[in-house]
Formats: C-alpha cells, structure tokens, sequence
C-alpha cells in the first residue's frame, strides 16, 4: 500500500469515527415496541393487518364500541376528542364487539359505513372482536387482566407514550368528562420516548 492510499484510507476511518461520534441517532438500534402493544388485528375497513406497534410514542385511548348502543353516541365525542388532540399525539382505537347485549351484529362492512356515515369516524378502528372476560381478544385480555374488564360497550383503557396501561374507565365515562381529559391531557405532555 502505497503512503497516499494509506493516508486517504486513515482519513476516510477517521472522518467515518467522527461522523458516527455527532450523530449518536445513527447508531441507535430502532425502540422495541412495548409489550402491550405487541398485537395485530384486521383493519375494519378491509380487514387488512394492522400492528399496534405503529401506535408506540402515542397516548392512546382503547374503546370498545358498538352500534345499537345505549352510549353509542360516544362516538361523535370520540371523533371530536380524536380531531381535537391528534396533533399532540393522541390516537384513539376503536375495537368494535357484540359481546354486551347483541349491539353490533353486521358485517365489518356495515359497522365501517356506519362510523363513517353516522359520526364521521376517521380515528382506526378494527374489526370485530370480543372484548368480554369470556373469551378477549390478545389486547383486551392483557387490559383487563391489568385493570378490568368492559362490563358493557364503551369501556375505555388509557395507555401512555410509553406503552404502558395508565386507567381505565367505564362505559359512563363520556370522551369529554373532565377526568378523561385531564389524563389525557397530563400523558400528552410527558415527553415522548427518545
């Protein structure tokens, strides 16, 4: 090796060294997702899969809904809160179930057309599943194993940036009661993952 080849490849080293040490970034190995969010489950709208994973560094707010029920109406104070704090990092998911009293028998189809055409729901939802002690879906099942589980449609778990399971609260519990939103508002504002 000739002294100008060994100098230019001491150079290149060096500069790689440098460039490594003043982005740290580079050589971080990409966040695992948190354990609770570790699931897929079929898109509502097409069934496609979808991994909760991308939801990590978000707060978010996990639903049980229903169509034909009593608090179905939640829906537009869920949209609103959605639309209000999506921007701050809230993302609500929505896990439709006929688990309580038969309150959503359609299709993913017609449970999608009337989210969208009844409320405007644009927040993800998936498709139907159950959500009960009985027999819980994967994420659920961790959920009421931690807290409690839904007693009826429109139970709601509040999960922090960090993936980690913060309350839950009952199907009265409206989107725009003050508690909801104070929690909502105090995990909005912890600094997101690094």
């Amino acid at each position: 090796m000739t002294a100008r080849a060994f100098f230019a490849r001491s150079a290149l080293t060096l500069l790689a060294t440098l460039l490594i040490s003043l982005a740290p970034e580079l050589r971080a190995a990409p966040k695992a997702c948190p354990a609770l969010l570790n699931h897929t489950f079929a898109r509502l709208q097409d069934d496609a899969p979808q991994s909760l994973c991308q939801y990590a560094g978000k707060v978010i707010l996990v639903v049980n809904t229903a169509s034909f029920c009593g608090f179905t109406s939640q829906y537009e104070g869920l949209e609103k809160l959605y639309a209000d704090k999506k921007e701050s990092g809230l993302v609500i998911l929505g896990f439709p179930s006929n688990d309580f009293g038969n309150q959503e028998p359609g299709t993913s189809k017609q449970i999608a057309e009337f989210c969208t055409n009844t409320y405007g729901v644009k927040f993800p939802m998936f498709a139907k599943s159950s959500v009960s002690r009985a027999n819980p879906n994967p994420l659920f099942a961790e959920l009421g194993r931690a807290t409690e589980f839904p007693r009826w449609n429109f139970h709601k778990y509040l999960i922090d940036r960090e993936g980690r399971l913060i309350k839950s609260y009952s199907s009265v519990t409206s989107p725009s009661d003050r508690s909801i939103q104070q929690d909502i508002d105090r995990a909005l504002k912890a600094r997101p993952p690094a």
